[in-house]
């Protein structure tokens, strides 16, 4: 179905001036076929060098594999006792990925890969229909490099299918700019909205900047774009809503506990802790006072991690995307994307309305300035690996600003100057960020700025219509200029590809300087009763012991957390508890709840030890400490130690009264 066409639709075409005629610009299949290759190196290469990465995220892969309730509700085990704490729609494709080629690393990272080289893919064609071929691949070529969407792309966190299907979404609205079909626009609103389905608020935050775009360079007059709107904000809400409305109404007993919810609904996370939580800030300990949680950022206060926002991605502020945490995950082309955002608005200042160049700019700029606000300011948690959603946006700017600028620095002496300024800026902070790791490619940055100095002066001159010795060496010298500003995020996403990275919160880079693993000194998942961030960090005989006197029990074993409960699984292939969820944190389950398990002979041995046994929380749940307390004495009343298995306190519940 489309709408008729407007009486007089005003021109589309990208004219293409002399200097832009006599760039090499690559057909369309040579520029995909470049762009797909190094998007497939770079999430390919190793892909199974981090093992099952983040256990958490590979447990319910598994689980997806063996049930397809598991599958659908995103549950961490096979019998269904608790989700995940985001919704499941990243888990669908690693279960299916499962149940065909069996559980393996590789199976369960497969569809990250895929994800990897789609998205660069898609972004490429994108760019290439508004502003060209040449600068298409630009942008391709920046989103494969850019470190924290390598980092996602070769990981199981939600982030990589979010990515996927926003920058799909995306191309989607482009095509609908190019022709007035109402699938388009639909088919953009649908993608969000399974973007919602995999990490929830997040994915909406490109809308904004959807409906600006079409509002302004959408074809015919305003009734019928204001229509198109609906049709997509429509989508979306169908796309969102359905899985939501489902679970709801399934009765609490016939489906797991909704994980990092505090009254095991799906709306509590959405308006909670997995939602505005993080946006406008929690008490990561739950609503109880003084709930803090340690971290290697500092001490427990009122935002748990260190006070608002800290911890993770560092304290809100204006600068955070360029701090330690965030730096070198995603602001290696902020500048570019910035200046590039500003050059092309400039160049295009007098174009129709359905410019579509400028549209690029408008969804691109605005993709990139909401994400930059809110990633910056927001006081919940805030992981770094959050800005891979920047990166399409920075990397189509850079292209379609480096693009711009040279298109017009024959007819205006002020772009060739932006030209070298985007190059010199872009270089100088690749600069600063290599040397926070100055044992790493030493002299690289300073080699890099100065070529891209001398390229900003080529570039800068002006050039005679006739003077071709002058123009072949400024292209040479635009070309050296990009080469330069992509070096730095290159080599420091070939150090992440050549690395394994595990745990909750991957950074990428020579080194992970803040993850998950070291809360092991803290009491955390890696330290008393907790175990490693891969099944090849578990105890071994704690393995065999459980699963030689198991019996008949649906689950192994019952567990402080579910960081302690994925390598378990991994390795046994049998479900297992997670007692609180994620973090130890839920309410689940109660003292009769797990007796009633234990009497049934469900359940015959308990694990106690790590972070899940004392008061409070530290990511979602209601932070009800007397849950965990209660059903930790009676385990320790009622059922029999079993010394010398695990470094954590293993009890036998089988005959518990």
């Amino acid at each position: 179905m489309h709408l008729a066409p407007s009486p007089a639709p005003e021109a589309v075409s990208i004219e293409r001036p002399a200097s832009a005629a006599r760039l090499a610009v690559p057909p369309v299949w040579a520029g995909a076929v470049l762009v797909g290759l190094l998007a497939a190196v770079v999430a390919f290469w190793s892909l199974d060098v981090s093992g099952y990465a983040n256990t958490y995220y590979s447990a319910a892969a598994q689980a997806a594999g063996q049930s397809w309730s598991a599958m659908f509700f995103g549950s961490i085990d096979a019998a269904g006792f608790i989700t995940v704490d985001k919704p499941p729609a990243s888990l669908w494709a690693m279960g299916l990925s499962v149940r065909l080629l069996g559980l393996s690393p590789f199976a369960v990272l497969l569809p990250e890969a895929l994800y990897g080289v789609a998205s660069a893919l898609l972004l490429y064609d994108a760019v290439r229909r508004q502003a060209g071929a040449a600068a298409g691949v630009l942008a391709g070529v920046a989103l494969a490099v850019t470190p924290v969407a390598a980092l996602m792309f070769r990981y199981n966190n939600p982030d990589a299918l979010l990515v996927l299907l926003l920058v799909a979404a995306a191309w989607s609205l482009v095509r609908a700019l190019e022709r007035d079909h109402l699938a388009w626009l639909a088919l953009a609103g649908a993608l969000v909205g399974l973007g919602f389905l995999t990490k929830y608020l997040q994915a909406p935050l490109v809308l904004p900047g959807f409906a600006l775009t079409y509002l302004v360079a959408g074809r015919g007059g305003l009734r019928r774009r204001m229509a198109g709107l609906a049709v997509t904000g429509f989508a979306a809400f169908a796309a969102s809503a359905w899985w939501v409305a489902i679970v709801e109404l399934v009765p609490p007993g016939s489906r797991p506990y909704i994980g990092g919810s505090s009254n095991n609904s799906v709306l509590d996370l959405v308006f909670g802790y997995d939602g505005l939580g993080r946006i406008f800030g929690q008490r990561l300990g739950g609503p109880a006072a003084g709930a803090g949680f340690p971290t290697p950022g500092g001490g427990g206060g009122p935002g748990g991690f260190g006070g608002p926002g800290a911890g993770f991605g560092g304290a809100p502020g204006l600068l955070r995307m360029f701090d330690r945490q965030w730096g070198t995950e995603i602001s290696w082309l902020l500048p570019s994307g910035a200046i590039g955002l500003v050059v092309g608005l400039a160049a295009r200042l007098r174009a129709p309305r359905t410019d579509p160049r400028r549209a690029a700019l408008l969804l691109w700029g605005s993709w990139a300035g909401i994400h930059v606000v809110v990633f910056s300011f927001m006081s919940g948690i805030a992981h770094p690996y959050y800005s891979s959603a920047i990166a399409p946006a920075a990397a189509a700017l850079t292209g379609i600003g480096i693009l711009e600028a040279w298109r017009l620095r024959d007819r205006a002496r002020w772009a060739g100057l932006a030209l070298g300024a985007l190059l010199l800026a872009t270089a100088w902070w690749q600069l600063q960020l290599l040397d926070r790791a100055p044992t790493f490619a030493p002299g690289l940055g300073v080699g890099a700025l100065l070529v891209a100095l001398a390229a900003s002066i080529v570039v800068a001159l002006p050039v005679g219509p006739e003077d071709r010795p002058s123009r072949r060496a400024a292209r040479g010298a635009a070309l050296a200029g990009v080469v330069a500003i992509l070096v730095g995020p290159t080599v420091w996403t070939a150090a992440t590809v050549g690395r394994p990275i595990t745990g909750g919160d991957p950074s990428s880079g020579p080194a992970a300087p803040l993850s998950f693993r070291s809360f092991g000194r803290l009491g955390g998942p890696n330290g008393p009763g907790g175990f490693a961030g891969d099944p090849g960090g578990i105890e071994q005989e704690l393995v065999d012991y459980l699963v030689a006197n198991r019996g008949s029990a649906t689950w192994l074993v019952a567990v402080a957390t579910a960081n302690a409960a994925g390598p378990l699984q991994l390795a046994s292939g049998v479900p297992v508890m997670a007692m609180g969820g994620f973090m130890g944190a839920d309410p689940v389950p109660t003292q009769e709840q797990l007796q009633a398990d234990v009497h049934d002979g469900r359940l015959r041995f308990v694990l106690l030890g790590g972070d899940g046994g004392g008061p409070g929380g530290a990511f979602g749940g209601d932070g009800r400490g007397s849950v965990a307390a209660a059903r930790n004495a009676w385990v320790q009343t009622a059922c029999r130690p079993v010394p010398g298995v695990a470094s954590g306190s293993l009890f036998d519940c089988a005959g518990a009264a």
